[in-house]
């Protein structure tokens, strides 16, 4: 018998090193990005236990700036844009990361594991029962088991959950032998006892979300022993148990057994509303810097401009110096102008190339790529003011109320803290729980009897018949019960429910600040759109004014009736009115994305 029970043990011991060989052997490779779902385990059952392959993350642009250059520079269109920083920016890449590891809480939840949230998810501590990270049900082990005693006798029985939503089979494999000194032969018929014994156990177990445990085990072992007077020796002890529980106060029912499987739901949520956010930010920092780039080419173009001008007057000022008409000191004024365009020039063209880098650094994931030896030359000419950009009040706030991802982020993160309300109060009530055990026991091996002559007979036995015993449940053992365990001041659970209701409250004043915070923004906004539209009128009406009085002072200089340095002078003012006029647009166009910001438009 210990021969077969050893086979056994053996040719499952090698069914196991065949399935983790096969594991590594067949591992597919190209899992499903999709880790809120569990690996498929049939029929090939080594998939949970194998490490799915996460891709890595592509650090290369999927977005190919190279496929819009255009004479030497990238041409970039605002729609251009929100497609490169979609898909090329990092942080963008990071988002996707966050949400893929938020979603494993959906997997986690289903074998009955808390979430573990993150990516700035916050889940309120008193959603657990023990330490972050704990789960439900109990433990899953295979417990004790022995042959039994001499006598029967009464006894009181308890019963207690077990195992994960998981299901868990358990098995277990024991060689020993014993040796124990008596002080009475009156049972043993020997002063020592020496006992060898095989045991082979199993057990299944599962916990359900309704508050429900259930538990299968199948026990087998095998004893010889040298005491005299035994029936059966060698003897096979074989035992089936069943063990049904129910919570029927506290930790009852789906909407508490479910309560991670809600918040993981509502983490998805969460997260969608975070990305909002930060995507919408991530755009909106990419449009400024686009209009800054704007901007800065603008300024480098007046910068040429008014160096070539400079350079003409420079030159027919010497000229006129040659014909006695201007003096040295003219010349000298006109050479300083040359001077200071070419100090603006090379101003406007740093501020260029640094305007050029920042926004590559955010629609490009590597600097290295071919893309970025090009220079970009934005598409989209720097807007003009209309009417219909500047809303309402109202309205604007109304938007932004519907809109903005911070609101949808505190209306959904107080669901979950509703989830915390009730689980606390559930914590509130006692402890009740009903079980029933139903056991089944079989005993028997080889027999020694004395036959018609006085002779020894051995009529053997084993497993088949004690198994035949367990199967027609000829010694059963049925038991059910309760268990009621109350806290006589429970003052622990009920701080826990004081303060998920105080967290409670203290969300709502959160929102409400985070409103009145989003109304501030707006009204600022909204002045800043106006005032940057009243600027930009202001700024070209004052250009083109520096204009006319810079062509009546050339006709005055032409006639002989101004001096070089009165041109200069009112060449300078239209100088600084052309660079305050490109200013004023950018800070509209700025003025313009920070309203749709604010408003909760996403892009």
């Amino acid at each position: 018998m210990v021969r077969r029970m050893l086979r056994a043990v053996a040719f499952a011991t090698g069914m196991l090193l065949i399935a983790g060989v096969a594991a590594f052997a067949r591992q597919d490779f190209h899992e499903t990005e999709d880790f809120s779902k569990s690996a498929e385990w049939f029929p090939r059952i080594h998939k949970p236990y194998v490490a799915r392959t996460i891709p890595k993350p592509e650090l290369t642009d999927s977005f190919d700036l190279a496929r819009l250059v255009s004479d030497g520079k990238i041409r970039l269109s605002l729609d251009h844009l929100k497609n490169a920083v979609r898909e090329n920016n990092l942080d963008f890449l990071s988002m996707e990361i966050d949400a893929k590891s938020v979603a494993t809480d959906l997997l986690r939840v289903k074998g009955g594991g808390a979430p573990r949230g993150g990516a700035g998810i916050q889940i309120p501590s008193s959603l657990f029962a023990g330490a972050i990270g704990a789960g439900v049900g109990g433990g899953g082990g295979l417990g004790g088991f022995s042959a039994g005693g001499v006598t029967g006798g009464a006894r009181q029985v308890t019963g207690f959950s077990r195992g994960s939503y998981d299901p868990t089979l358990a098995l277990g494999f024991s060689v020993s032998q014993n040796t124990s000194p008596l002080n009475s032969i009156v049972v043993a018929g020997v002063p020592e006892v020496t006992t060898k014994s095989v045991a082979f156990q199993t057990r299944y177990s599962q916990a359900f979300p309704t508050g429900s445990s259930l538990s299968v085990a199948f026990n087998n072992m095998r004893q010889r022993s040298t005491q005299r007077a035994l029936l059966y020796n060698p003897s096979i002890v074989s035992q089936l148990s069943i063990s049904v529980t129910q919570q029927l106060l506290s930790g009852f029912g789906l909407a508490i057994g479910r309560r991670f499987d809600t918040v993981a739901g509502i983490e998805q949520d969460i997260m969608k509303e975070i990305m909002r956010q930060r995507g919408n930010i991530t755009f909106a920092e990419a449009e400024t810097a686009y209009w800054d780039l704007a901007a800065a080419r603008e300024s480098v173009k007046v910068a040429e401009e008014s160096l070539e001008v400079a350079g003409r007057f420079l030159a027919d000022t010497r000229q006129r110096e040659e014909f006695g008409t201007m003096s040295g000191l003219d010349v000298a004024t006109a050479e300083s102008e040359v001077a200071a365009r070419e100090r603006d020039l090379v101003t406007a063209r740093t501020t260029l190339q640094m305007r050029e880098v920042d926004l590559k650094n955010i629609i490009s994931r590597n600097f290295s790529s071919p893309s970025g030896l090009f220079p970009i030359e934005p598409a989209d000419a720097l807007p003009a003011p209309v009417v219909d950009d500047i809303p309402e009040l109202r309205d604007a706030l109304n938007e932004a109320m519907k809109n903005r991802p911070e609101i949808r982020l505190a209306e959904t993160t107080m669901l979950t803290q509703d989830l915390a309300v009730k689980y606390t109060r559930d914590l509130l009530r006692p402890s009740l729980l009903v079980f029933a055990n139903f056991n089944s026991s079989g005993l028997y091996g080889n027999r020694t009897m004395e036959d018609i002559h006085g002779n020894p007979v051995m009529l053997p036995g084993g497993f088949e018949q004690a198994f035949r015993q367990v199967r027609s449940w000829n010694y059963p053992d049925y038991s059910v019960g309760f268990t009621f365990s109350i806290n006589l001041r429970n003052r622990a659970a009920e701080a826990d429910h004081h303060r998920s209701r105080m967290e409670r409250q203290q969300m709502e004043t959160t929102m409400e600040r985070t409103k009145n915070s989003i109304a501030l923004e707006v009204q600022r906004a909204l002045i800043g759109l106006v005032q940057s539209g009243a600027r930009v009128e202001a700024a070209d009406q004052a250009a083109r004014l520096s204009a006319m009085t810079l062509e009546a002072e050339e006709g005055r200089y032409n006639e002989g009736m101004s001096i070089p340095y009165d041109v200069i002078r009112r060449r300078r003012d239209l100088l600084s009115a052309q660079f305050a006029a490109i200013q004023a647009k950018a800070d509209y166009a700025k003025a313009l994305v920070e309203m749709r910001r604010a408003t909760g438009r996403d892009y």
